[in-house]
């Protein structure tokens, strides 16, 4: 177990800013009332999958534009944490007006305003949505909802919260992801519960979040699919099917999801001499154009490119590569349609090491 890395930026500038909230959250329009005297600091960290920051800055307003959304091809899932100031979070048509202490869901694949008032500080922790075992209906229903982060499960979820922002937990990768993974759902479970939500959709159902479990241990199964989680469940698979469309997911999609999620995060963490096609069998893709083309659909970008573009930026934000060291790309013959390196060889088997849970970290 090692000591967390971090790193950490600060500037006295708008417009640098702008940059350094693209560069480690997502692209913001930001105004300041009082540009003369601006500063801000963004100090980040990792828990596994999770990314865990600490921000101080003056006042401000912070707007996701529609337009800044669709060009982003990553979603994210977020809470942010206010310990200092005071903040107004608005989506999808709700206010959360915090004081220090709660703290608010937010998601970035569509527009929400952060209100930041005073000298504040707001802890972020950030998720790859696919990550999040809620469905899009689910934590629609929960953003921009005040938790409060003092009394009940609130406040310990909340107490819990400032402590891995404070002082980083020192964990192996695999300590590190399912401590992302608890954390997830328990900040869905509060989120879950607060006042306001229709009755009878609080939260999202046991039977889903175990289907969801299931799905997330047995993804390096390429004959994984509705039948097979039907028949562990003692389900019809029309039942399941019923169940993930009232949620507003399908099963396919939501395995398709979660295998190229943890496919973007071995990418994102193994070291670079792994060939992209052990990666993609690994997480139950046989086929190397089709994992290229729904990498490419997902993110924007070829498993190749999104590689070496990820490895850069962390070094660029002072995290070293998995292995402490940049690595070769390792290519092969690519089959037609694919990204060269996918159907590159290697020497693990179809499914590699049969990862569980707890592959990979970083975002």
């Amino acid at each position: 177990m090692a000591d967390p890395e971090s790193s950490t930026a600060t500037t006295s500038r708008l417009a640098g800013w702008r940059d350094l909230v693209r560069e480690r959250f997502v692209a913001l329009e930001i105004a300041a009332p009082e540009p003369e005297r601006f500063t801000g600091t963004v100090r980040n960290t990792r828990v596994g999958h999770l990314d865990v920051a600490t921000v101080d800055s003056t006042s401000q307003v912070c707007r996701r534009t529609a337009g800044l959304a669709s060009r982003d091809s990553e979603a994210l899932f977020q809470v942010g944490l206010l310990t200092r100031g005071a903040a107004v979070l608005s989506q999808d048509g709700r206010e959360a007006r915090l004081a220090p202490g709660g703290y608010a869901v937010y998601e970035t694949d569509r527009p929400f305003v952060w209100d930041l008032s005073g000298d504040w500080q707001l802890q972020v922790f950030t998720w790859s949505r696919p990550m999040v075992a809620l469905s899009p209906a689910a934590s629609h229903r929960m953003t921009a909802r005040s938790l409060d982060g003092v009394a009940g499960i609130g406040g310990i979820v909340g107490r819990m919260l400032q402590d891995l922002a404070s002082a980083p937990p020192r964990l192996s990768l695999a300590g590190g992801t399912r401590i992302a993974e608890e954390v997830a759902e328990l900040v869905a479970t509060v989120a879950g519960e607060s006042p306001g939500l229709p009755a009878g959709q609080a939260g999202s159902s046991d039977l889903l979040r175990r289907i969801d479990d299931y799905i997330a241990e047995h993804l390096a199964d390429p004959g994984l699919g509705p039948a097979q989680i039907a028949r562990s469940h003692f389900l019809s698979t029309r039942h399941l099917h019923r169940l993930f469309a009232e949620a507003s997911w399908t099963v396919g999609l939501r395995i398709r999801a979660q295998r190229l999620e943890r496919c973007r995060r071995d990418l994102s963490s193994a070291a670079t001499d792994v060939p992209v096609a052990v990666i993609a069998r690994r997480w139950g893709f046989a086929d190397p154009a089709s994992f290229s083309r729904a990498f490419r659909a997902s993110f924007g970008t070829t498993p190749t490119r999104y590689r070496a573009e990820h490895s850069l930026r962390d070094r660029r934000a002072g995290f070293p590569d998995a292995d402490g060291a940049a690595g070769s790309l390792v290519s092969g013959g690519a089959a037609p349609g694919a990204d060269p390196e996918v159907s590159g060889g290697g020497g693990a088997g179809p499914r590699g090491g049969q990862p569980g849970r707890t592959a990979g970290a970083g975002r």
